[in-house]
């Protein structure tokens, strides 16, 4: 697989420049092998739809290291299939793909890079489909929303009940969510807010400052009584059970959400590790989690919460990106560690992070740069 994966590197600098042209040949090729594909996909594909393309891409740059990534894998076939994508769609789509690699690449694409992403999708094609064939869980789950508060006017809390099937997930873990009212066949990403409980009620923590489709729907149209849809929990944030080390979790803005989930998982069973919870925000007003986190820290010793401003000069607390104020109080070289926020915010915490010398396996992350 060492040649496979150099080739695909190599081919791949033919393309990166020209990723709106590969992506438009590959769904013009796609609708034209398979016409009835295009209702699977949104009305308005810029942006949205492109995630379908992502995803393969991603997973085929996984093939180096097949075995790391074999989960990653079969979660992400048995995400897909919430698109009501099945076997022989996966056929269609690599046929799509060759040619519209073929096609942007030009003169420069040669055989042997052909013949290198055809083994590397037929790879990664089989594990998604194995990962689809293996889930018992229904495609998604419709889920009725329970609650709904504004935060100012681009943030909002909502929680929601899956609906006719249990939802099992961990804390940490995300979901994608569909908001089919306003906007069908659009899925986004959103971390669970809660950690895992018997009545299937998920909490989301949303934030949209732009005109973000399904971030917009849920902050400022979305109402108790409305209807969802939820795929299959993914993601690897959770808790090591097994370890005995403390506890940092660093939460930007709505990135608090999966650090919540797992300080709520944490008091259901720890009481032997230190956990530190650093959140930040720009404004004191943006800070819509502290007063809930301070009261877990009122009835667990073993919580402390550092709350932050980086352009609230008057705020009573620390004042800085909360990454450098991470850095502030450490080091934190024998901690697990936890961040999530934006993709700005972590990049800086994973570099405070690696200066404190923590080892990499100790690290766990997630980002929440596009909104």
């Amino acid at each position: 697989m060492d040649d496979v994966a150099r080739l695909l590197k190599e081919s791949w600098t033919l393309v990166e420049e020209d990723r709106d042209r590969l992506s438009g040949h590959f769904y013009a090729r796609l609708f034209l092998l398979d016409p009835a594909l295009r209702q699977l996909f949104p009305v308005q594909m810029s942006g949205q739809g492109d995630r379908l393309l992502e995803a393969i891409i991603t997973a085929i740059h996984t093939v180096d290291d097949p075995e790391s990534f074999d989960e990653f894998l079969r979660a992400l076939g048995r995400d897909h299939r919430k698109y009501h994508v099945d076997d022989r769609h996966y056929a269609t789509m690599g046929v799509a793909l060759l040619d519209a690699l073929r096609s942007t690449a030009g003169d420069g694409w040669n055989l042997e890079y052909d013949q290198a992403w055809r083994d590397a999708y037929a790879a990664i094609s089989a594990k998604m489909m194995a990962g689809a064939a293996a889930d018992d869980n229904p495609p998604f789950w419709h889920a009725e929303v329970l609650t709904h508060e504004r935060y100012g006017p681009d943030t909002a809390v909502l929680t929601c009940r899956a609906l006719q099937h249990p939802l099992r997930w961990q804390a940490g873990q995300y979901v994608s969510l569909e908001v089919p009212r306003h906007h069908p066949r659009v899925w986004r990403t959103y971390s669970v807010a809660n950690a895992p409980n018997d009545d299937s009620v998920l909490e989301f923590h949303v934030r949209t400052p732009g005109a973000g489709w399904v971030s917009g729907a849920l902050v400022r149209r979305v109402q108790p009584g409305d209807l969802l849809r939820l795929a299959a929990p993914m993601g690897s944030m959770t808790l090591d059970r097994s370890s005995e080390r403390d506890i940092l979790c660093v939460a930007g803005g709505v990135g608090l959400a999966p650090i919540k989930a797992l300080v709520e998982e944490l008091a259901t069973y720890n009481r032997t590790r230190w956990a530190h919870v650093f959140y930040g925000a720009r404004r004191a007003a943006d800070l819509y989690g502290l007063a809930g986190l301070q009261e877990l820290v009122a009835v667990h010793p073993w919580l402390s919460v550092t709350a932050a401003c980086n352009e609230d000069p008057d705020f009573d607390g620390e004042v800085g990106d909360i990454p450098d104020v991470v850095a502030r109080y450490g080091p934190w070289t024998t901690h697990d560690c936890y961040v999530s926020g934006s993709a700005r915010m972590v990049r800086a915490t994973l570099r405070v992070l690696a200066a404190d010398d923590v080892p990499p396996p100790h690290i766990r992350y997630d980002t929440f740069g596009d909104l």
